[in-house]
């Protein structure tokens, strides 16, 4: 009788059981589709918090990157009047400027019509040249309008 009580035992399984490992690749994934966006580099822009108040509290004249509706750039710093600059020029102008008065504040205006990504070029110069935060012009819409 001994045989036959051998022979009705459960045989061993030779396969992998992979309902774990599924378990931890859709962890891990839904890990990795939180944490991507969060890393992902961009722009840091001051957006305001309100519709176009004015800034108060600003002691400096900003410089005033003017992106007009063919994608060139000019440039006012301190009030001197705006003068078209390539990207260089926007470059070198602004590190100086920020160089002899640190903590000028750095605002880019774009016509409504110019590609938006002729704006982030201008805002990604500002940010090289030195400028800690890089705020955007708009205006204020008249009554009546969207």
């Amino acid at each position: 009788m001994p045989l036959k009580h051998a022979r009705n035992r459960r045989r061993l399984i030779a396969e992998i059981n992979v309902v774990p490992y599924i378990d931890v690749m859709l962890v891990l994934l839904v890990i990795f589709m939180v944490t991507a966006p969060l890393i992902t580099q961009g722009v840091k822009v001051d957006l305001p918090q309100a519709r176009a108040q004015v800034i108060a509290g600003e002691t400096s004249t900003p410089a005033l990157i003017t992106v007009d509706q063919f994608g060139d750039f000019y440039l006012d710093a301190g009030g001197r009047g705006s003068e078209a600059v390539d990207d260089r020029q926007l470059f070198s102008r602004l590190s100086t400027l920020l160089d002899e008065r640190p903590g000028t504040p750095v605002m880019v205006s774009g016509d409504n019509r110019v590609d938006y990504g002729r704006v982030v070029e201008a805002m990604v110069v500002a940010q090289a040249a030195g400028a800690p935060h890089v705020g955007l012009i708009t205006r204020a819409p008249e009554p009546g309008e969207r």
